[in-house]
Parts: C-alpha cells; structure tokens; sequence
C-alpha cells in the first residue's frame, strides 16, 4: 500500500475548521449556527480595493514579478512609514497571504532539526508549518490568569539551546487578544541579540488595538535589524481575506534574497490579489477608524457577557478580534461538538473553536475556547445567551 508522508501524518487538523461537518449538519436540520469559531471579518472591503477589481482592463492576466508589483510594494513601504517604520520597496516581499510569509520564513532562516520558540497558546497553523519545515517547536506558557502576558526573559532564556534559531510572537495575539508592550518586545530584542536568533513578528492585526493600550512593533526595535523579520497581511486590516495576499519585511538582505528563491520558485503571488491590495492600501484611517471602534465596541459587548456567565473566566483582549474563555467542562472539544449536534435554543446555537488546538503542550487548554468577536453586537450578545443556555444544559445532564 502506498503511503503518504510521516511528515504530514504527524500534522493535525485545523482546531478553527475540524467542526465544520458539524455544523453543516446543523445548518441543514435548519438550525442557525452564530459562527464565533473562525477570524473572517463581516466588516466590508474598501470600496476602493472593491473597485479596482471590477475595473481591471488587462487583455492578459500575466505573472507579475516573484517579488511582488513595485507599486504595490512603494504603497506598502509608505504604509510602514505611517507606523514609524522605515522599510524600502526591496526589503518587502509579498507573498500568497499570510501564511506563505510564515512558511517562507521558516524554510529561508531555519534548517531542519532547529527549533524556534513561541507562546502556548498559539496560531495553530505556526505548528502546522513548523513541522511541514521539519523545524521543533518549543512553547513558553502564557495563562488567561495573567492576560496571556509574557513570562519573564529568565523563562525564555530556559528554552534557548543550541539549536534555537527564532523566537515567534503574533502581536496582536492570536488566539488570545493580548498585546505586547514595548517593555516585553524590548525583553525579547535583548533575548535575540544575546543569542543571535531571530525574532519573527507577526503583525497582521496591528491596527486592532482598544483602550488606552499602544502598539510597538519589532519594526521599532533599535540594533536589531538583521535579527526582525516581520510577517504581515491585508487578510484581517481590510477584510480582504480572500485576496491572499502577505508579505515578508526585513532589513536582513540574506533573508529578503533566500525568500525571494522560494518566491521565484512559486513564480508569482496572485495578480489580482496585488491589484485590490494596492488600491485599498492608501484608504487609512477614514476607513480603519470606525472599524476600530466598532470592534472594540464588539470586544466589550461580549467580555461583559461572558464575565456574567456563572463559572467562566475570560481575559481581557487589548488587540485583534478574539479572547480565550475558560468554561467550567472539563471537555470544551467535546462541548463545542455537543453545541452543534446536540443543542439548540429556539432554533440556533453556537460555534466556537476548542482552544486545545491552540496549544502545543499536551492537555493544556482542555476547558477553554477561543471566540472570534466578529459579529454585530446584537448577534454576539445572542450568541453569548445561547452560550449560557448551552452550558446549563450540558451541565444538568
């Protein structure tokens, strides 16, 4: 028999995605399903990236450089300028969404064997590519006790062997809305420089930041240039997650020439996906600002509705649009599956992603969720009622 590769049996499924039969099923019994599981923005694309679609004129869809448009890539670059970053056309790579730049990332700056250290919990799909590079992933454990802060550097500096290579954050957080102060990231440029890692950082819900909270990018960090390499998308700023474009930013001239290899290779990233994202990144805060507002609006609607639900704790996000919520089960993959097969309330129920697959370390998260806040207020406030409903029952029987 004709087997596939151990590499990919190693890998599993997306925690985000592994409960959608489920809750297929419950769409056609009739049931309404409130989709808390997944990171799709409901906001609308900018009109201007919406537009540029409808009018392209090109007799011929043809490759476009491997490393991206030029014009594209001078919009981006003024676009880090914007956040006091300063980055040329030639130190950014666009890639196939977010995801290639992580993959590329890995393949270009680590070897098979290296390890790179990350936060527990963490974006699942940083395992996924992790092992599909045949890098080992090492974990320092964050807690929804303390916001999903970082632990301090003597914790990191335990994890650093002779083989780590990297260190991997996402700021702002996913799965958990923490963000990192300048006092952590200038923790984590101290642990890279004395070690001569990488520190990668992934930026992509830069612009999602509530409260009083401020955002510091690795792009701020001093004396650190070679050691940054940020990862980045349209995906989530402009809720053009379909137009799959991302990009690698680095002043590390070896790395931008080894991503650029794996580029050529790939031949180009999507044509008209460069086309949108050129026309919607000069819309600014005329468009982002409302969508700020709204979603830190969302954020409180659904931190206050779950704090009043008896037994769960919540943390607090200061960025992105999700929070991890810990329920009293002792089983939340067994529940969210529970939520979709078993359960309705008035004909709806509710889907959340099980924040198990978050984590890396072996039973670590097995009461927790994570909730992606991008309903409308009023639906997010039924869901958190369909929570609730669903929690007394699962708890009564």
């Amino acid at each position: 028999m004709v087997h596939t590769s151990k590499r990919i049996d190693g890998i599993a499924g997306s925690p985000i995605r592994k409960l959608t039969p489920l809750a297929e099923a419950a769409m056609a019994r009739g049931v309404k399903v409130y989709h808390l599981n997944i990171g799709q923005p409901d906001i609308k694309t900018p009109q201007e990236g919406l537009a540029a679609l409808r009018h392209v004129d090109r007799t011929v869809l043809e490759y476009s450089p491997s490393q991206g448009f030029l014009s594209l890539r001078e919009k981006m670059s003024a676009y880090y300028a914007g956040y006091g970053m300063d980055y040329t056309p030639d130190q950014i790579m666009v890639t196939t969404g977010g995801s290639e730049a992580v993959l590329f990332s890995f393949l270009a700056c680590l070897d098979p064997g290296d390890e790179i250290i990350t936060t527990d919990p963490t974006y699942a799909n940083y395992i996924t590519f992790a092992a599909a590079a045949g890098i080992n992933v090492r974990t320092i454990m964050t807690r929804i006790e303390d916001n999903f802060a970082l632990p301090p550097a003597e914790e990191f500096e335990k994890l650093v062997t002779s083989r780590t290579r990297a260190i991997l954050v996402c700021n702002p957080n996913n799965p958990s809305g923490s963000l990192y102060s300048a006092a952590e990231m200038l923790m984590l440029s101290e642990i890279v420089r004395r070690h001569d890692l990488f520190l990668f950082s992934d930026e992509v819900y830069r612009e999602f930041v509530y409260g009083q909270a401020e955002y510091f990018s690795a792009g701020h960090l001093s004396g650190v240039d070679e050691n940054v390499v940020i990862l980045d998308s349209f995906s989530k700023r402009y809720s053009e997650c379909g137009i799959r474009i991302g990009a690698v930013v680095s002043k590390n001239r070896s790395v931008m020439e080894s991503v650029l290899k794996l580029g050529q290779a790939r031949l180009s990233p999507p044509l008209l996906g460069q086309i949108v994202a050129e026309a919607s990144c000069g819309v600014g805060m005329e468009y982002l600002g409302p969508i700020i507002r709204e979603y830190d609006h969302r954020r409180n609607v659904l931190v206050e509705g779950l704090k009043s639900i008896p037994g769960v704790m919540t943390s607090v996000p200061a960025g992105a649009f999700y929070t991890i919520a810990r329920l009293p089960v002792d089983d939340a993959d067994r529940f969210c599956a529970w939520c979709l097969s078993d359960f309705e309330y008035e004909g709806e129920t509710v889907m959340m992603a099980p924040a198990s697959g978050f984590y890396f370390t072996p039973g670590a998260g097995r009461s927790e969720v994570r909730i992606a806040y991008v309903l409308e207020a009023k639906s997010l406030e039924r869901a958190v009622f369909l929570l609730s409903k669903a929690l007394e029952k699962y708890l009564s029987e």
